[in-house]
């Protein structure tokens, strides 16, 4: 019978960890040239998004405009990645968009130097699911046009 518990519990393992790769990969394959980051309207009030609608955060943790997630976090909040020099549309200024290097090597997005993520929770766009969140140690925020932190 503990053998039995312990392969379920591998199984779960395996298919969680599959299934954070997989969101990683798509994160890392969405990575085009010149980004886009857009404004659009939310129960959160006006609030940055990707060029899919979907809501953009900024980790607490992160520092002097390095991201502090990685891994398994990344999985969870994947990064706004680049290959180029990102954009901005409808309502986001130019001027506060920027880049960081990652430490596997790929460019984030940048705003106001605070590194964009998207969170895995949000099906979407217009969610803002992760708002508020404490995970990885540190929290979350939706990021107004101005760059500031929405506290709900």
């Amino acid at each position: 019978m503990k053998g039995l518990v312990l392969a379920i519990g591998a199984i779960v393992t395996a298919v969680s960890l599959s299934y954070g790769l997989g969101i990683a990969s798509a994160s890392s394959n969405s990575a085009a040239a010149g980004t886009k980051v857009g404004v659009a309207s939310s129960t959160l009030g006006r609030i940055l998004v990707d060029s899919h609608g979907r809501t953009l955060y900024l980790f607490a943790k992160d520092k002097k405009g390095k991201s502090a997630c990685s891994g398994a976090c990344a999985a969870y909040w994947p990064p706004l990645l680049t290959s180029g020099k990102p954009h901005a549309f409808a309502g986001a200024k130019a001027s506060l968009l920027g880049t960081t290097r990652r430490g596997n090597g790929r460019l984030q997005v940048t705003y106001r130097q605070h590194p964009l993520y998207r969170y895995a929770g949000d099906s979407a766009k217009g969610q803002t699911n992760g708002q508020s969140l404490d995970d990885f140690g540190g929290e979350w925020w939706v990021l107004t046009p101005a760059g500031n932190k929405i506290v709900s």
